[in-house]
């Protein structure tokens, strides 16, 4: 899994070097564009495979049942969203100042083969099997690589780009689909769908939210900094990123023994181990970039950014935060600590009205992590707490176990 998501992050990176060097400065900021788009598009995916894989693995005994009402959702979700994005193409194409519509049509039709590849991952990550949701992360990050290239190259613009990005997108589904035919029958009735889209859209939220808190620092800085410091601040990113996204396997194969529930309490504490291996990789980076801060300036683009130097590793520490801040938010997803989330979204209100107080990027740079880390404490000690709140006290007032949602078991301690 390890190397597969690395991979899938260098392949998806990859490309956006490839793009920024084989098209100019203004066809590229169009792709840069479309690309931030399809990410918020993505998170309904995110959310479909966070759904998926806790509702298998909190009733292993139900699998098939669970496996076809996940599918199914994910199929129409997919066309709903397809569909929705379509639509609205003609006033993405006006705000992005494109010369053509097709680009943002291509973005929409992206949008289907992604949200189902998210349906797909969700039952493997929740049923354990690595090696098919390996499949699907090494052909996402090869098939955008490879393909977007081959669309730069038959047309070096934005349509091209984004043609390429599509079938990238498909090669993914073709994989899941591929190991789902192998061992799955008939598929049952049609399932009730309805009580999946409602917690589609709950963990959709929360991954939501921690986007924007991870991205509303780099935005501020273009809007608040002058162009010189905003990108000495962007440049510091590219590590803060690379060190966030270095353990993202690590929440892929906790998150199913955090979402299940065996009775012994040893699921609730899931987090705490998936805390201590982000952190102490995140620390080993850190202590790279600070021991060797002059290659991690080559790594973030080279001589134009000597002047962070003596700030590099202070982006690695805020990789490190966010990373574990990432294993917290999935904590919420496979609790379903749904209230859990508004702290998340409180720890972007007081940096959006921080900001427009600071004056340089390092007082800028200080300040988030310092909101980060208070963001992180918050949700480790909301789960702390929820985690001792007994069993029939959680489940009061809730969702029945074998009711309306079926045997998924939806367990909401805190509503």
């Amino acid at each position: 899994m390890a190397v597969a998501m690395a991979v899938m992050n260098v392949g998806t990176y990859g490309f956006t070097l490839v793009a920024a060097r084989m098209l100019g400065p203004r066809e590229y900021s169009a792709v840069a564009a479309l690309m931030g788009l399809l990410m918020i598009v993505n998170v309904l995916s995110l959310g479909l495979q966070a759904t998926g894989a806790r509702q298998v693995a909190s009733a292993p005994g139900d699998r098939a049942e669970i496996e076809n009402r996940i599918l199914v959702t994910a199929d129409r979700a997919a066309w709903v969203l397809g569909a929705v994005c379509l639509l609205l193409s003609p006033l993405v194409t006006h705000l992005f100042s494109l010369d053509s519509w097709w680009p943002a049509a291509l973005v929409a039709l992206t949008a289907v083969p992604l949200t189902k590849m998210g349906g797909q991952a969700g039952i493997f990550q929740g049923e354990k099997e690595w090696r098919p949701l390996a499949g699907i992360y090494l052909a996402m990050g090869l098939g955008r690589l490879a393909c977007g290239g081959v669309g730069l190259l038959i047309a070096p613009n934005a349509t091209g780009a984004m043609a390429g990005v599509l079938v990238g997108a498909v090669l993914p589904i073709i994989v899941g689909g591929t190991a789902l035919r192998r061992r799955r029958g008939e598929s049952a009735a049609a399932p009730e769908v309805r009580s999946v889209l409602r917690e589609v859209s709950h963990n959709s939220h929360a991954l939501l939210a921690f986007f924007a808190l991870t991205n509303a620092d780099v935005v501020l800085a273009r809007i608040l900094l002058d162009a010189h410091d905003a990108g000495l601040y962007a440049g510091g990113l590219i590590l803060t990123k690379a060190v966030l996204f270095l353990p993202q396997f690590v929440v892929v194969i906790v998150f199913p023994s955090m979402a299940a529930d065996n009775g012994d309490g040893g699921s609730q504490r899931m987090y705490l181990r998936g805390l201590a291996l982000v952190g102490g990789i995140g620390i080993v980076a850190t202590a790279g970039a600070f021991v060797l801060d002059d290659l991690a300036v080559v790594f973030v683009g080279g001589a134009e950014y000597a002047e962070i130097r003596s700030e590099v590793w202070a982006f690695a520490v805020l990789g490190t935060v966010l990373a574990m801040t990432q294993v917290m938010v999935y904590e919420v997803v496979a609790r379903q600590h749904r209230r859990a989330v508004y702290a998340v979204w409180a720890g972007l209100a007081v940096m959006l009205a921080v900001a427009p107080l600071l004056a340089s990027e390092t007082a800028l740079l200080a300040t988030v992590v310092a909101i980060n880390a208070v963001v992180l404490v918050g949700l480790v000690l909301f789960a702390s707490v929820s985690g001792r709140v007994p069993a029939d006290a959680r489940a009061d007032g809730d969702v029945e176990r074998h009711g309306e949602v079926g045997s998924a078991g939806h367990l909401r301690p805190d509503e």
